[in-house]
């Protein structure tokens, strides 16, 4: 068996598409939707994510700023800094990089943003409402693998979906995606007890764990869908998965590439719940796109 690829970056492409169409729509209305980025210190890798937001939003025409502070900026003038923004009307959504410089409480600074501004989905308020099962904005990557296994027709209900990874930005929200989708979850981790045989269980399973090649092809149930959340920079310079491709791909039905799989689609769920927030500023509905809810 070889499985076939997951083309994540094509998908983002048809998304971007459609989200020019609804900023051209807004523009008519007379409103210009507008995400500010605020980055604090110098990590080089922030500052490389920031900008490939940036060009993002100026490719589909919405408005974005960036803000970079000092790394010597402290908890109350971040959060100052934040409320700003939140009261600014130009601004429809605002999303603080993390990691912070040692010393900021990040918590805090995400529950500052304004949960009708909060793009990343990370507000106690936009998280519970994906506990209940409710309609808000939900954090980008998780999201976009939802809308990877949507476009594949990946039959999630009464499935057994395996998410390898608890953190708070992946692992927990996309079990919690899963469960609304009428899948059974199973969550593994760092703790977890002879990790192969529960992954050999998963329909779908999802590697979101930061371990580079940490999923192996004898882990995996034959015909799988394999979700690959992995980002890591090799020695060489080389970015790789999660998942061992070569013999994951062997077993897998379906794969996602590192890179060009999970990636693209982070962005793009970002641009759509910018773009979201603008259309609940304007009164508009978000229909005629074909492919986002």
């Amino acid at each position: 068996m070889s499985a076939r690829l997951i083309d994540g970056k094509a998908l983002a492409q048809e998304f971007r598409a459609e989200l020019r169409i609804r900023v051209d729509r807004l523009r008519d209305a007379g409103i210009a939707p507008g995400l500010a980025v605020v980055i604090v210190g110098d990590d080089a890798a922030s500052h490389v994510y920031v900008r490939n937001k940036s060009l993002a939003c100026r490719e589909i025409g919405m408005h974005s700023e960036v803000h970079a502070l000092a790394s010597g900026t402290t908890q109350a003038e971040l959060v100052s800094f934040v409320r700003r923004l939140n009261d600014n009307p130009a601004i429809h959504g605002v999303l603080v990089q993390m990691p912070l410089p040692a010393g900021l409480d990040g918590r805090a600074v995400i529950e500052a943003i304004a949960p009708e501004k909060d793009v990343d989905g990370f507000h106690y308020q936009n998280v519970g409402a994906l506990v209940a099962g409710e309609p808000a904005f939900y954090p980008c990557t998780p999201w976009g693998v939802m809308k990877l296994l949507e476009h594949e027709g990946v039959p999630l209900e009464g499935a057994h979906a395996v998410v390898v990874g608890r953190s708070t930005i992946v692992g927990k929200p996309m079990a919690l995606m899963l469960i609304n989708a009428s899948a059974t979850v199973t969550v593994c981790h760092s703790r977890t007890r002879d990790l192969a045989a529960i992954t050999r269980q998963g329909d779908v399973l999802v590697a979101a764990v930061g371990r580079p090649g940490i999923i192996r092809g004898d882990m995996v149930k034959p015909g799988a869908v394999v979700i690959d959340v992995g980002i890591n920079r090799l020695p060489d310079g080389r970015l790789a998965g999660d998942v061992d491709f070569e013999s994951v791909a062997r077993v897998a039905s379906r794969l996602t590439p590192v890179p060009g799989g999970v990636g693209p689609m982070t962005i793009a769920m970002l641009l759509v719940n910018a773009v979201r927030s603008a259309e609940r500023v304007a009164g508009l509905a978000a229909h005629g796109e074909t492919r986002i809810a």
